[in-house]
Parts: structure tokens; sequence; C-alpha cells
């Protein structure tokens, strides 16, 4: 039987916890890598994980490193789940270390682990990225500011899918980009009307 691996950024807990046990319950032929920024600490995900391997998506060093950390695996689902929120819901409360933390984490650091995995990638049979998005990235539907670095980097990445799909559709990819729902995680907040399998289990259906 052949193979399906999945890679999931930010594995550790929440959503992508979530997409780890979710994948991993498939059975046999799915394997998936959960990344985590301290692995022995990713107890959880170590119990349904093929492979727990370290990444800190805010730091570029760390990101250039994980195609060493993967080696040459082939991946066929790439999830780009790692995020970050922001508390500046005012222009004068807007602090430029927050605002190039969430542009990091939250916008750049897909781009740049998709350069990283690329060889990989290739190599994949399904050849599918999925950026995990937020309905608070809309231009369109912002009708009350607030959450301006979350906000702005959420609408960024869905640039940099549209971006990476352009480019990337000739070799036979398909980038997308989800909104998840508003989900009871440690960022979403206990009154979010989703659960995480409930989100998960809609998004993989």
């Amino acid at each position: 039987m052949a193979t399906t691996t999945y890679l999931v950024t930010g594995a550790n807990r929440g959503l992508g916890l979530e997409f780890a046990r979710a994948l991993s319950a498939r059975g046999a032929g799915h394997e998936v890598i959960g990344t985590a920024r301290r692995p022995a600490e990713a107890t959880e995900l170590a119990k349904v994980a093929k492979r727990v391997v370290e990444l800190d998506v805010a730091d570029p060093e760390s990101i250039a490193a994980l195609r060493q950390r993967v080696g040459d695996t082939p991946i066929d689902v790439l999830i780009n789940n790692a995020g970050v929120s922001s508390k500046a819901r005012s222009v004068t409360e807007v602090d430029a270390a927050e605002l190039a933390h969430a542009f990091a984490v939250n916008a750049s650091a897909a781009v740049l682990v998709v350069k990283a995995l690329l060889p990989n990638l290739r190599a994949g049979k399904q050849k599918l990225i999925v950026n995990i998005t937020s309905q608070l990235g809309s231009i369109a539907n912002n009708s009350g500011g607030s959450t301006y670095g979350y906000r702005a980097s959420k609408a960024a990445l869905n640039m940099f899918t549209v971006c990476l799909s352009n480019e990337l559709k000739g070799e036979g990819f398909t980038v997308v980009a989800i909104h998840p729902g508003w989900v009871r995680t440690d960022m979403g907040g206990k009154n979010a009307t989703l659960s995480v399998e409930e989100s998960v289990g809609a998004i993989l259906k």
C-alpha cells in the first residue's frame, strides 16, 4: 500500500494536534510528521505522529533547517497551520514588534516552509498545500478594525496562497487557503462555536 505522508506545522496543540490525530487515525498508509518548537515537550503529538520534528516558524533559520530534519521523505500534503494572535485593537496600540511577529508567523512562514520543503513536495503524489487562514483576513468583510497584526497577516497569507497557486499549478500542485471557523482553542477562546474535532473534521471532509 502506498503511503500518504502529511506534514503539519504547529502540531503540538489545538487544530494542529487534531489534524495529526485525525490523519493518523485513517490507519495504515497514512503517516503524519508533526512540527513543534520543543519536540521533547510535545508528548501528545508523539503519541499520534510518525515523527515529531523541531520547527520554530518565527525563525527563518529554523525553517531553512527543516529540509535537513525531514530528509528525503516525500510529502504529499503540507498543512501550514502554525499561527499566532495579536492584541492591538486600535492604531494607538499598534506595536512594531507585534506586527512583525504576526507577519513572520502567520504569513511569511508559510512561504518559507514551502520553499524549504519544495523538493519533498515535488516528490509527493498529491502535491497539496493547505494554508490555514481566517475570516478576519478578509478585506471586504472588515467593518470593525481591531486585531491589526492578525487581520493583516492573514490577508497577506491569502495573497501568498494565490501567488503559490499560480506559480506551482503548472507542476500539478493545488494550493488553497481554508478558514477553519471560530474554534475553541487557546487562540479562539472558550466561547468559540466549534470544537477542534468539528473544525478539522469538516476541513478534511
